[in-house]
């Protein structure tokens, strides 16, 4: 080069790929998919072996091993996968990362190439020890990102393969995937039909959704009584579970878009429980919003037509300034004036009523054995408690006789009478702030009393949220209404009410000489059951 040409050198323009020319240094990185196939095949070990062979032949210098597990390459966000960049990104002097084959780098086909384009222009060179080619030229980077989109293909070949057995599977009713909290499989293994049971943390579970469909608990409330007889999860687990109709028996999954199918394993709630939780849960989530039309027509939503089910909404008509009405169906015309409605349902609330004469010894028993069922929860929890608190008192003996007998040194007999003590004093405070005692029996039992002596009164002049829950209190499920005969049927009571009007037919029935004090009241009283408040009559 002429002298003249020398003084262009340092316009001369710098090449955007990093070279490559004497560095020796390399990488290596493997992997399996699963973790059953790490740990029960030697893949690992032959992927290592053709790497360093690889890395011998082509006398390269390997000065770190990443993988070694299992990780997907599904997605390029693997752990090791991530590592291994940071690393290679940091030291310039690295010029190959080794792998058994391009599918144990990359199986996302454009994400893959993409990758390595971006090495490449580090100077970094992803190099195969059993397809080989030179990714330094066009050729050879084209071959490999076709076999990054083979990978890729063949993923979506195994996952439509996959796909379309879950999709089978769980038409047949069959839970797929992962085991849901609270069963067991008896039939474990890939390919194999589930056989679940419930285990122990199903019934606690059981046992929080019967809590949250009959008194509304917080699930921090939940927790905190269920954990006292076993529970180990805390209170945000609970709204997942909640919402989760496997638990009912019902499969849903986004593999069966829009399909509702009913499942082969065992309950853990009935259906009328599950609904009735996402019912309350639905209201906590949305809270109410009332304008003055709702105010008007506390009955909306509330009511429902007697012979085909629908509920009826309601509406003003401004010129007469009078609300109405209306069965929801459509092309009903069964509309029917507010007013008129409000007073028919003001009539049934006197059905369950008490009267002043009938308040005596044996109704203030029936009271108190009604409330006395729907203790129940409060009774089992006390149950457990106790005998939790046994159990740690039998082991703190146990403990005391090991150190006695010099089988365990003071130390360990310290440590753990320290913490049996703890867990005893626990239990106790527990049992001392338990809210079923009697006192609390018996100031229920006189609310419970008075409150039906004015039931009617307190719906009439309560505001909105006032009549409400008496609605709810008092029917459940509503109230059934037929617009030819313009009556009210009940579809569920509660219990306690439904006995007072079963009571109040008695003493009708009973005006010959005998009064109502001299009823058999304890044949009344409901057996206990997973819905111990509720009655299901047809009045």
């Amino acid at each position: 080069m002429s002298k003249e040409m020398e003084a262009f050198n340092a316009f001369a323009k710098k090449g955007t790929a990093m070279s490559m020319e004497g560095k020796t240094k390399a990488v290596i990185y493997t992997r399996v998919s699963t973790k059953e196939q790490a740990d029960n095949n030697a893949s690992l070990q032959t992927q290592m072996k053709y790497c360093e062979l690889y890395a011998k032949r082509k006398n390269l210098t390997v000065i770190e091993y990443f993988g070694g597990t299992h990780e997907s390459a599904k997605s390029d966000d693997r752990k090791e996968f991530q590592k291994m960049l940071k690393y290679v990104k940091a030291h310039s002097d690295i010029a190959y990362i080794i792998v058994y084959s391009f599918d144990r780098f990359s199986r996302t086909g454009v994400s893959g190439s993409h990758i390595t384009e971006q090495l490449k222009q580090r100077g970094v060179i992803v190099a195969s020890a059993t397809q080989e080619l030179d990714a330094t030229t066009s050729s050879g980077m084209f071959q490999q990102n076709l076999f990054f989109l083979f990978s890729k293909f063949d993923n979506e070949l195994r996952r439509d393969k996959t796909v379309s057995g879950m999709r089978e599977k769980l038409r047949k009713g069959y839970v797929c995937g992962a085991i849901p909290f609270g069963y067991d499989n008896l039939n474990p293994g890939k390919g194999k039909t589930p056989q679940l049971v419930i285990n122990k943390d199903g019934k606690l579970l059981q046992k929080a959704f019967e809590l949250k469909a009959k008194l509304d608990l917080s699930h921090t409330e939940i927790t905190r009584r269920i954990k006292k007889l076993g529970w180990t999860r805390n209170d945000k687990k609970l709204s997942d579970y909640f919402r989760n109709p496997v638990y009912c028996g019902v499969i849903v999954s986004s593999v069966i878009p829009g399909e509702v199918i009913e499942g082969k394993h065992p309950a853990i709630t009935t259906k009328e429980i599950f609904l009735e939780v996402n019912g309350l849960l639905s209201k906590k989530n949305h809270g109410d919003r009332y304008g003055k039309k709702d105010h008007m027509l506390p009955l909306k939503q509330f009511m429902i037509a007697d012979t085909c089910g629908t509920s009826y909404t309601g509406y003003l008509v401004k010129k007469k300034n009078l609300y109405y009405y209306k069965n929801n169906r459509k092309g009903s015309k069964e509309n029917r004036r507010a007013e008129l409605m409000h007073n028919l349902f003001y009539e049934k609330l006197k059905e369950y009523e008490l009267s002043q004469e009938a308040i005596g010894e044996p109704m203030q028993k029936l009271v108190f054995a009604v409330l006395t069922k729907l203790q129940e929860d409060s009774i089992e929890l006390m149950i457990g408690l106790e005998q939790q608190l046994n159990d740690l008192k039998n082991n703190l003996g146990k403990i005391e006789k090991r150190f006695a007998l010099g089988e365990i040194d003071r130390e360990l007999y310290v440590k753990y009478r320290d913490e049996f003590d703890k867990a005893v004093e626990d239990i106790k405070d527990e049992i001392g702030n338990s809210h079923f005692n009697l006192s609390n029996l018996e100031m229920a039992t006189e609310n419970a009393v008075n409150r039906a002596l004015n039931l009617s009164e307190m719906w009439a002049s309560g505001n909105l949220e006032e009549k409400r829950r008496i609605q709810k209190l008092l029917f459940p499920e509503g109230i059934a209404y037929n617009h030819k005969n313009h009556v009210y049927r009940t579809i569920r009571v509660n219990v306690l009410f439904a006995t007072i009007a079963v009571i109040l037919r008695d003493s009708e029935q009973n005006k010959n000489g005998k009064n109502s004090n001299q009823l058999n009241f304890s044949r009344l009283v409901p057996k206990a059951g997973i819905e111990p408040a509720l009655f299901r009559t047809r009045v």
